[in-house]
């Protein structure tokens, strides 16, 4: 067996044996996930709150207790967060929010709030409902819904212009 193939083959079953380990891994940190989702969702409270603002600001910035900031890993403290300043009660507070909901959040509404400490799992509109905002489309696909647009207008002409004559 030449050389290039006993090298080939060694590397293919290192990279098999990466591959492996990380699947492993991942699959311990997704049932450590689901068991703190569980946990979180088995302890929240739901609450009436007045959305006042809404932003994305590092954690230093968020004006969150010092606690929240020593229990948080030292390589996340710089990363910006989803936060929420609401007013619940007679108190005006930051919350914490949940990355997936933080866009159905409305501003200067009152909404039921799911929450767990200060962190926000999940809202629902107190007076109807919320409102969705439309999805911003990307580029190509405004560019081509305005052309697909132009095309069914010169379509459109061309048909009235033949029932005329």
């Amino acid at each position: 067996m030449p050389l290039w193939a006993k090298i080939f083959l060694i590397v293919l079953a290192v990279l098999i044996v990466a591959f492996i380990a990380l699947a492993i891994y991942a699959n311990k940190l997704q049932k450590k996930s689901q068991a703190s989702q569980e946990q979180i969702r088995a302890n929240a409270q739901t609450y009436s709150i007045l959305v006042i603002d809404k932003k994305r600001l590092k954690l230093k910035e968020a004006g969150f207790p010092q606690i929240v900031l020593d229990q948080t890993p030292k390589a996340l403290r710089g990363a910006k967060v989803p936060v929420v300043k609401a007013k619940i009660g007679p108190k005006v507070t930051n919350l914490m929010c949940d990355e997936k909901i933080f866009d159905l959040i409305p501003i200067k509404k009152e909404v039921k709030a799911i929450m767990n400490g200060i962190y926000i799992i999940d809202v629902k509109g107190l007076r109807g409902g919320l409102d969705q905002k439309p999805v911003k489309q990307s580029w190509l696909k405004r560019t081509r819904a305005k052309l697909q647009k132009k095309v069914d207008d010169n379509t459109s002409d061309t048909k009235q212009k033949k029932a005329k004559a």
